[in-house]
């Protein structure tokens, strides 16, 4: 428990001063936001600041949090560590960073960001590649939640041939319709703060719950670190890619920049981008928690948090709050992917309108593009459900993905610290850290290239070498070509 408590302490105290660093850095101002200059009454829309925060964690909060450290507390009590230092270093950082830079480039998404930092030819490589991460966000945050409802509210069976299973999916599919058509305050603005309280509420409780119920916690010094959990796995990269959403996660930097849009002043970037993001990790610590407490409690076995994750939401849940308390953390949980799902695809629509010059203000190009994503989301989703190794293969993807993204977010956050004269080291090392993770997790996994570990730790090492290198001589050959928007 102290190993935990400690780690909850790391997080809270480096989010103040590594928060306010960040803040100093970026020296927000009171000059006006694109929500304000360019209000077109869809995407850019003024809303409120405790709106907007409780739209950014919802919107980045999917199931990550909490199926990936369920996950990665395999590798034991190293996790309580890690997490936290991650957050508040990495995914807080990337977050505030990517917002606070589209807010100072007019709102732009973040294909446009990259293009304008990191060349033309890199936007093409990653425009495509972000649209097919949005994509496989999406039909993820179909599939989880639904499965999460049918199996631990309603008590079926989640498989193909479940009608019932079909009726929810077909549900949360209209409502990313609606999301993703509709202004951005009208739905979005509107339902989120009853999601926000829900996941709140979901959160605390299960916080409260592992002291109230005495689940007994492994301690650092007691358990030690071990490179390998017990099945093989090493803990670079597979922790790292495990726990993506509680650490680092590329899908944010797409989130922060749809939320540069509705935000009204520069000062609440803080509290919008980074708080929410600590609060992510703060959720995240919790799960860590919970599942270890229940394995040492013997509620659940090994085999269950490496490959049923899910299911060990209801064992924890319910036993920790009751019949009544678990069905409201169940369905806290169920509402963090639909809220990333929404806005996922929000964002794709957003980026193809914008990479193709789609006048957004039409409703009917609007729909049209919409009909286009939600036909090959519906394709993916019942591929994915009709294999039997087909979300696993979605899932391990959609993870690499995930963080080969946030390579390419430090990137051009390195470029425009470079190019401000900024402490951009920042940015680059986290950078050059995932893209090492990323490399060596692909160069050894099954769904890459197979190669042995030890080939693909060399590799990596000098593909990371290069990455760094390429962007520190491309960011100073960059620098002052252009003005920049700073504070003003």
């Amino acid at each position: 428990m102290i190993t935990f408590i400690s780690g909850i302490a790391i997080l809270i105290i480096g989010a103040v001063i590594y928060g306010g660093l960040c803040e100093r850095i970026i020296k927000p101002s009171d000059r006006k936001t694109p929500a304000v200059e360019k209000f077109d009454g869809v995407d850019f829309v003024p809303m409120k600041k405790w709106k907007n925060s409780l739209i950014e964690l919802l919107n980045i909060a999917g199931t990550g949090p909490i199926l990936g450290p369920i996950q990665g507390i395999l590798f034991g009590p190293i996790a309580f560590i890690t997490i936290p230092i991650g957050c508040f270093i990495g995914g807080a950082f990337h977050d505030y960073m990517c917002g606070m830079i589209s807010v100072r480039s007019d709102g732009e998404q973040m294909p446009a960001l990259v293009k304008r930092f990191l060349g033309k030819y890199v936007y093409v490589i990653y425009n495509i590649f972000v649209c097919l991460l949005m994509l496989l966000v999406g039909v993820v945050f179909i599939y989880t939640p639904g499965d999460l409802f049918v199996t631990q509210i309603l008590g079926s069976e989640s498989t193909i041939d479940n009608p019932v299973l079909w009726i929810v999916y077909g549900v949360i599919f209209a409502y990313y319709i609606v999301a993703t058509l509709l202004p951005i305050d009208k739905i979005i603005g509107k339902i989120y703060p009853v999601f926000g309280g829900i996941l709140l509420l979901s959160a605390v409780g299960v916080f409260v719950g592992i002291f109230t119920n005495g689940y007994p916690l492994d301690e650092i010094w007691d358990k030690g670190f071990s490179f390998v959990n017990p099945y093989g796995d090493n803990f670079i990269p597979i922790f790292f890619v495990t726990v993506a959403c509680g650490i680092v996660s590329g899908f944010h930097s797409t989130q922060a920049t749809l939320i540069s849009r509705t935000m009204g002043n520069e000062r609440e970037g803080r509290m919008t981008f980074y708080n929410m993001m600590i609060l992510e990790g703060f959720i995240a610590m919790v799960w860590a928690a919970a599942a270890m407490g229940a394995f040492n409690s013997g509620l659940v076995s090994m085999d269950m948090l490496h490959d049923q994750p899910t299911s060990v939401v209801g064992i924890v849940a319910k036993s920790m709050l009751g019949s009544i308390g678990g069905i409201i953390a169940i369905v806290g949980v169920i509402v963090l992917p639909i809220t990333s799902g929404d806005t996922s695809l929000r964002s794709l629509r957003i980026m193809i309108s914008d990479a193709f010059h789609i006048n957004s203000a039409k409703k009917k190009n609007n729909l049209l593009l919409a009909l286009v994503i939600f036909s090959v989301v519906a394709v993916i989703l019942v591929w994915a459900k009709a294999d039997t190794s087909g979300f696993n293969v979605l899932w391990r993807y959609f993870s690499w993905a995930n963080e080969s993204t946030a390579v390419f977010a430090f990137a051009m956050v390195s470029v425009y610290m470079i190019r401000n004269k900024m402490p951009y080291l920042m940015a680059l090392l986290p950078g050059m850290f995932y893209m090492y993770v990323v490399t060596s997790y692909i160069l050894n996994a099954q769904i890459g290239f197979n190669m042995p570990w030890i080939a693909a730790y060399i590799i990596s090492a000098v593909l990371t070498a290069a990455y760094g290198a390429a962007i520190v001589i491309y960011g100073k050959k960059r620098s002052g070509i252009r003005p920049l928007k700073t504070a003003e």
